[in-house]
């Protein structure tokens, strides 16, 4: 069954930006690096000048920084609510086009998450292209989440109640993670949480088409992004690099986020509309006035209704 976003409001054609994202975006715009023009260590450096730790991070019950046994760097984090018994285990895979952010970018995010989910959150620090291309970022999260699940008694987490989910690129990493697990034989994923994720390397769709530019993200930036983490062309028709090319049947249910003002958005839609239609139960809200990456704008009123409602929806999903 596909839900509809209480957020998208109307048809396409009469989208109009959320007025905060409005005034934020001319900002936004120019702010931004033209990462099409650097290398993959010019975009990361870049990137990681622009940010700012907050001053007082959102508190949580506790956050404790572990290496797993095949040296991948992660983060848990476990939530400020009392808690008696296993909590469901979120293996969250951050985004930034396959070759920049980290454990610090989506740390205000991953607060949110464990704190209105009750659950704990791992957070992979996965490898990064072009240094380490596909299927190497895959893998990474795979493995991640084979680690936690197998060691989901000792955080606290509740290996039944396993979620996979990530944020554009780290959307896709979750997409694909969740075939693999489905294709290896475990572990078993409870519900896989995409949130406007990159789906196909395709650029031809009417979002692409649309919001090629003046909206944060640009189609320029996102084959910029293709070529550095898959650039074999042929490559990108795997299913382990574009989930929307994979045999859907059997996934785990989904929860999918999109954004209206994002050249993503056609290729989230299809996807839950795909999953859908080989019988997986999705969850699907379309926001229809915001823009790719509204979710780690905190100042955003509309990012903070966009958690708690991803919150909701990872909740009811893993406890049904």
């Amino acid at each position: 069954m596909t839900h509809s976003a209480p957020s998208r409001a109307g048809t396409r054609e009469h989208m109009r930006l959320d007025p905060e994202i409005a005034e934020l975006l001319p900002v936004l715009n120019t702010g931004f690096p033209a990462v099409e023009t650097m290398t993959g260590a010019q975009a990361r450096a870049a990137v990681r000048a622009r940010f700012r730790r907050p001053a007082r991070p959102r508190p949580v019950g506790a956050v404790r920084d572990s290496v797993t046994p095949e040296g991948i760097p992660v983060r848990t984090y476990w939530p400020a609510m009392p808690f008696t018994g296993p909590l469901p285990l979120i293996v969250f895979a951050h985004g930034g086009g396959f070759v920049f952010c980290d454990l610090d970018t989506h740390d205000d995010l991953c607060r949110s998450l464990t704190n209105d989910v009750g659950a704990v959150v791992v957070s992979v620090d996965y490898r990064l292209a072009p240094e380490s291309r596909w299927p190497t970022a895959a893998e990474d999260v795979y493995a991640a989440l084979c680690w936690a699940a197998e060691h989901a008694r000792e955080f606290g987490g509740d290996a039944a109640r396993l979620v996979v989910a990530g944020d554009s690129a780290g959307g896709n990493l979750a997409a694909v993670t969740a075939v693999l697990a489905r294709d290896r034989g475990g572990p078993r994923i409870a519900c896989q949480a995409l949130l406007y994720p990159v789906i196909a390397a395709d650029f031809t769709t009417e979002s692409y088409r649309r919001f090629a530019t003046g909206y944060y993200n640009t189609a320029a930036a996102m084959a910029w992004y293709w070529d550095q983490y898959v650039p074999g062309i042929s490559d990108r028709t795997h299913p382990y690099a574009s989930p929307l090319r994979a045999d859907l049947s059997g996934l785990p249910p989904a929860v999918v986020l999109t954004a209206g003002f994002d050249p993503l958005c056609s290729e989230g839609d299809h996807y839950a509309e795909a999953l859908a239609a080989k019988g997986v139960p999705v969850t699907h809200r379309r926001y229809c006035g915001a823009i790719h990456g509204f979710m780690t704008m905190p100042v955003l009123t509309l990012a903070g209704e966009a958690r708690r409602q991803v919150a909701t929806d990872i909740t009811s999903v893993v406890n049904r």
